[in-house]
C-alpha cells in the first residue's frame, strides 16, 4: 500500500489534526474498556514529541447529528486519554478555526454530532482540514466508512497520512492474508450467516481451514442435514454454505463442525449446560457451545497452523458453562507458533477474558473494517490516503 506515514514527516511546530478510535463502551460516564484509547496513544506521543500541536478528533457511539446528549460527550473519553498521559487534554465544543501551539493537545467535541459527518459532506470536511497543516488517520476501526472525519478531510487537508495504529493495522493484516504461511485457518463465528456470508465465501479461496461457529455453525450442520433443534439458525441460507464448505473442499481444505455440543433450554445465565454428541440433540435443544471432543479437534487444527485469522467466539462465552469451548480455542490459539491475528468486539472480549492478550501476534481494533479487509473490499479512507500520495 502507497501512502504517506506520520512516522516519515518533519512535524516541528505543525499543526497536526488527528483521527482517532476512542469510541469505547462508556456507561454512566464509566469507560468499560479503554483499549482503543490506549491504542491510540503511540501517534499522539510522537507528534507532541516532534514538536506540534496536536488536534484530536473521535466519534463516541450513535449520536443524532445536530444535536448533543450528555451520554454523547466526550469528558469521559478525554479524562481517561488525559490520566495515560499525564496531562490536561480539553475537549472543544465550539472548534470552528480553532487553532494550537507546539505541544498543546485538545479533543474536539464527538464528530458524530456534527452535520454532515455521516454524509461525508466537503463543507465540513474543509472545516476539519482548515485546522491543522497536517491530517493523520489513525482510525482504522472506521476505515471502512467514508464520512467526513476519515474521507472529506483527507481530500481538503495540506498533507494526509497514516498514522502508527493504522499503519500497523494494514501491515498485519497484509501479513496474515497477502502471503500468509500456511495452513491458514480462518474462524468465523457469530450468531448470522447473513452478516458474514460475502466474508466466508471470500475466505473460501483463500483459506485452507475455516472454522465456523455460533449460529453461524448451527446453519452449517442445517446444511449437511445435522440435527441442531431449536438452535439459532438461518434455514434459507443453507444453500449458500453447501457451497462454501464444496468451495472448500475442492480446493483440498475444509470446514471442520462440531460433533458434540453443549445445550440448553433456553438463553439465561443461569441455564445449566448439557454436554452430548451432536446425533442426541433433541427438537426442544438449544445449541450454546461446542463439546469438549469437537474443541480438542479445533484445537489441533489450530497447533498445525502457519497463520492464524479470528473472528468470533465459537460458543455463549459470556456465560461461563457455555465458554468451554471457546477458551480451548483461545488457548490452542495462544499456544500456537503460528502468526495470529484477532479482531472484532467480541473476539478481543475472549481474548481479555481468557487472558491471552500477549500471545496472539496482532489484536486488531477493527471490527467492520476488519472483516471487510477480510472480504477484500477496499477501505474507502485508506483508498483516499493512496490517492493522496
Amino acid at each position: 500500500m502507497n501512502f504517506k506515514k506520520l512516522t516519515d514527516l518533519e512535524l516541528a511546530g505543525k499543526k497536526v489534526l488527528i483521527r482517532v478510535d476512542m469510541n469505547v463502551p462508556v456507561k454512566d460516564g464509566v469507560i468499560g474498556d479503554d483499549t482503543r484509547i490506549r491504542a491510540s496513544l503511540p501517534s499522539i506521543s510522537h507528534a507532541l514529541a516532534a514538536g506540534a500541536g496536536v488536534i484530536l478528533m473521535t466519534h463516541l457511539g450513535r449520536p443524532t447529528e445536530g444535536t448533543i446528549a450528555e451520554e454523547d460527550r466526550l469528558a469521559p473519553v478525554a479524562r481517561r486519554l488525559g490520566e495515560l498521559l499525564g496531562r490536561d487534554v480539553p475537549v472543544i465544543a465550539d472548534w470552528v478555526g480553532h487553532t494550537v501551539q507546539a505541544g498543546e493537545l485538545v479533543l474536539l467535541e464527538n464528530v458524530r454530532t456534527n452535520v454532515g459527518e455521516k454524509k461525508n459532506a466537503d463543507a465540513l470536511g474543509q472545516q476539519y482540514a482548515a485546522l491543522c497543516d497536517v491530517f493523520v488517520n489513525d482510525a482504522f476501526g472506521t476505515a471502512h466508512r467514508a464520512e467526513a472525519s476519515t474521507h472529506a478531510v483527507a481530500r481538503f487537508a495540506p498533507v494526509a497520512c497514516a498514522g502508527i495504529l493504522l499503519a500497523a493495522e494494514l501491515d498485519a493484516l497484509g501479513r496474515a492474508l497477502a502471503q500468509p504461511k500456511r495452513p491458514l485457518v480462518a474462524i468465523v463465528a457469530g450468531s448470522k450467516v447473513s452478516t458474514k456470508l460475502t466474508i466466508l465465501e471470500s475466505l473460501a479461496d483463500k483459506v485452507d481451514q475455516l472454522i465456523v461457529g455460533g449460529g453461524i455453525a448451527n446453519t452449517f450442520l442445517l446444511a449437511e442435514g445435522k440435527q441442531i433443534g431449536k438452535s439459532l439458525a438461518e434455514a434459507d441460507l443453507v444453500d449458500q454454505a453447501r457451497a462454501v464448505i464444496a468451495k472448500i473442499r475442492a480446493r483440498g481444505g475444509d470446514v471442520p463442525l462440531p460433533v458434540d455440543v453443549v445445550v440448553g433450554q433456553k438463553f439465561d445465565p443461569a441455564e445449566p449446560a448439557v454436554t452430548k454428541p451432536l446425533a442426541a440433540v433433541t427438537d426442544s435443544d438449544m445449541i450454546f457451545d461446542i463439546g469438549p471432543d469437537s474443541a480438542a479437534q479445533l484445537a489441533a487444527v489450530v497447533a498445525q497452523a502457519g497463520t492464524i485469522v479470528w473472528n468470533g467466539p465459537v460458543g455463549v462465552f459470556e456465560f461461563d458453562q457455555f465458554g468451554k469451548g471457546t477458551e480451548t480455542l483461545a488457548r490452542a490459539i495462544a499456544a500456537s507458533p503460528a502468526f495470529s491475528i484477532a479482531g472484532g468486539g467480541d473476539t478481543l472480549a475472549a481474548v481479555a477474558k481468557y487472558g491471552i492478550t500477549e500471545q496472539v501476534g496482532y489484536i486488531s481494533t477493527g471490527g467492520g473494517a476488519f472483516l471487510e479487509f477480510l472480504e477484500g473490499k477496499t477501505l474507502p479512507a485508506v483508498a483516499m490516503l493512496e490517492q493522496r500520495a
